[in-house]
């Protein structure tokens, strides 16, 4: 069993970066992030892109935790503490007891991401996507019904933000991602990749349970109510999900999950 550090004082400066991480977030801080919860912390245990810097657990915790702990080099300190000194470090009550401090890896260049993919691929582009749940849940309906990466536009929210994390069940630590630069053209970017774009959209042409699926598919959705710019239907193929009367929106995660199935189960 490896070595644990027990910390006693809150304001134990080996912890510093731990501290009431409520009310601020790590994104943007040189890299870093926070994991929280034990299937998060498995995630992060063995993606390839990102690395955990330290662990913060319950020391109650510390048996149940011992293999997946393992997972992670002797180089990654683990700490464990008792329920009231780490709700004091978090600032919160922590009831899940289980915290890490990641770095973020190299972000990927969107044009190489799409290169690496294989024949079939079927990725997420995402536009204006600011809701830090939803962002969460497009990366676990990404995850869920296989989609091989997703692609951001400038004015998205991060998806290695706290709760995003959470929402995703850890997949935004797994799911391939890479952001658009500033004025680059995201449907050309998507053309000389050799995908369709398919966007989603009330007023589409084609219903997707009609939609033929393409060789290489790129789902393209946007924020909800505003939905996705004018400019991007028009260069698009556009498909709309049909729905009752008087209904005309689904939420943006749940729009992901029923498209993504359509494109990779139902017509496998």
């Amino acid at each position: 069993m490896r070595p644990i550090l027990s910390i006693s004082d809150p304001d134990d400066p080996r912890v510093a970066a731990y501290r009431d991480i409520r009310e601020r977030d790590l994104v943007g801080r040189e890299g870093r992030f926070v994991a929280e919860g034990e299937v998060v912390l498995r995630m992060l245990a063995r993606s390839g892109r990102h690395r955990a810097e330290s662990v913060l657990i319950d020391a109650k915790r510390a048996d149940k935790l011992s293999e997946l702990l393992a997972e992670f080099g002797e180089d990654v300190p683990v700490y464990a503490a008792g329920q009231a000194v780490i709700d004091a470090i978090a600032g919160f009550h922590l009831h899940r007891g289980i915290l890490a401090i990641g770095k973020r890896g190299e972000d990927p260049r969107a044009a190489g991401l799409l290169a690496g993919l294989g024949d079939g691929a079927v990725v997420l582009v995402l536009f204006g996507i600011s809701n830090h749940d939803n962002m969460g849940g497009l990366f676990r309906n990404a995850a869920a019904f296989g989609a091989d990466a997703v692609l951001l536009d400038p004015d998205c929210c991060d998806p290695l933000y706290r709760k995003a994390i959470r929402v995703s069940v850890g997949h935004a630590l797994t799911m391939p991602f890479a952001r658009l630069g500033a004025g680059e053209d995201p449907l050309a970017l998507l053309k000389a990749a050799g995908f369709e774009a398919l966007a989603l959209t009330p007023v589409g042409a084609t219903p997707l349970a009609r939609l033929k699926r393409p060789a290489r598919a790129a789902v393209l959705l946007g924020t909800e109510g505003e939905g996705l710019p004018a400019r991007i239907i028009a260069g698009s193929t556009p498909v709309a999900i049909p729905m009752a009367p008087g209904v005309d929106s689904l939420n943006v995660a749940v729009t992901a999950g029923i498209v993504l199935h359509q494109l990779k189960f139902a017509q496998a």
